[in-house]
């Protein structure tokens, strides 16, 4: 490039020194002077040209603004929040996992104006301190309750850059998930142990007895045997709930393939559970025109009808009359067609601040009646589980003094074979 510029000047000159030559000549003044005049302009113009020509300098990019995109690339798609603070604890950088959980973080001001948490802001003193990194936690309230690890480190900034002083990283950790998933399996087990723990107790104090003073009682004998086979029914009955509960809750992602007809399924369920009914002096009916095919697991759907209408013959019996319906409805959002199974009883209702919680596990509006009755306290939780493994909805409308509606809403399967094809036997 330089030498092109060299000879572009050259060149110039003698175009110059060419020309008044000539010009000289024409007027008749070219002589010997004259022409040692141009020879000297020619030299003088093209060194002068080639010094004054701009040198032109390729600039390349630097290795560390080539580093600073990386890093502002990685910061960026780190899920969890990061922030870079100086010594002073202003704010450098931010990640945007960093601005939606903390949404008054601004750059250039001090981060105690967005993080309130002394424990934090202390540990950013000891690390600068000490240079250690350390671990504190942090939690949040609003607008919902979260928990967070901080790993505060010092971040060594390279010669140079701000006397080369360390500034801190503040990396948070969400730990919700896992303390929820923690706080679900104490309950769990603190549940089941309690629910266990029960019957086993009185197993073994009727066997004491019966070892004892009743030894010789035969009215008492057998009264006592009775009540020990009650008991052990309702263990029995619990294990078999927590079993297939752990059963759904591991295929709960894999969706069932094979078509069947809920219509079949729901009468079926009528039948075997009329004898409850009458026992109880409840008249269970059941409004179901055709077939209603979806994508199911007969078995599982046999538990969710089951339990449908074994609580509300149970628990709301007392109305007298339990209905099972089935119907089509179009969601208006998505325009798909969903078949609505609803179990719907008379009885006392369920008061609203109950409804949120009633598929918890083990939980009961009234503890002592669903013992009384047999349950388990995992029926409804057991139904929720199949539901989601149907991708249906499960909806609870209750009302007290006027009974309670429970709704399971699954997509309709689109037949592409004959309708008897598609319904399995009954």
């Amino acid at each position: 490039m330089a030498r092109g510029a060299r000879r572009s000047s050259w060149t110039a000159a003698t175009i110059a020194t060419v020309g008044l030559g000539v010009f000289a000549a024409g007027r008749g003044t070219l002589d010997g002077p004259m022409i040692a005049a141009s020879l000297v302009v020619l030299c003088l113009g093209g060194v002068i040209g080639s010094l004054g020509r701009a040198r032109i300098v390729r600039v390349t990019e630097s290795p560390g603004a080539s580093r600073h995109s990386v890093a502002e690339a990685l910061l960026a798609n780190i899920p969890d929040p990061v922030i870079l603070v100086d010594r002073r604890a202003v704010v450098i950088e931010v990640n945007p996992a960093a601005r939606a959980l903390l949404p008054a973080l601004k750059l250039r001001h001090p981060l105690s104006f967005a993080l309130r948490a002394p424990d934090v802001l202390d540990g950013i003193e000891e690390v600068l301190r000490t240079g250690a990194p350390l671990k504190t936690l942090y939690a949040t309230r609003v607008p919902t309750e979260r928990a967070f690890e901080v790993q505060i480190g010092a971040l060594p900034m390279p010669d140079g850059v701000v006397g080369g002083q360390p500034n801190v990283v503040l990396f948070l950790r969400d730990l919700t998930s896992a303390r929820r998933l923690e706080a679900t399996r104490v309950d769990f087990v603190a549940n089941a142990s309690h629910e266990l723990r029960t019957p086993l107790a009185s197993l073994l104090g009727f066997i004491e007895t019966l070892q004892g003073p009743a030894r010789n009682d035969p009215p008492a004998r057998e009264r006592f045997l009775g009540i020990m086979k009650t008991q052990a029914q309702r263990m029995a009955r619990l294990v078999d709930d927590l079993l297939s509960l752990s059963r759904i809750e591991l295929r709960e992602h894999v969706p069932p393939t094979r078509p069947v007809d809920l219509t079949r399924i729901a009468r079926q369920m009528v039948d075997t559970q009329g004898p409850l009914a009458r026992d109880r002096g409840v008249v269970l009916s059941i409004a179901a025109e055709g077939a209603f095919p979806i994508l199911g697991e007969r078995d599982e759907l046999l538990r969710v009808v089951e339990n449908l209408i074994e609580n509300a013959v149970k628990y709301g019996g007392s109305g007298g009359r339990v209905e099972v319906a089935l119907r089509r409805q179009i969601e208006a959002a998505s325009g798909r067609t969903s078949i609505e199974l609803a179990v719907r009883d008379h009885g006392p209702g369920i008061a609203a601040e109950h409804i949120p919680r009633l598929t918890e596990r083990f939980y009961r509006v009234d503890v002592a009646s669903s013992r009384d009755q047999g349950g388990t306290g995992l029926g409804l939780a057991i139904v929720k589980h199949i539901v989601n493994r149907h991708r249906g909805r499960l909806l609870i409308e209750s009302v007290p003094d006027a009974g309670t509606t429970v709704r399971a809403i699954f997509p309709e399967f689109a037949a592409v074979e004959p309708p008897d094809v598609l319904a399995e036997p009954a």
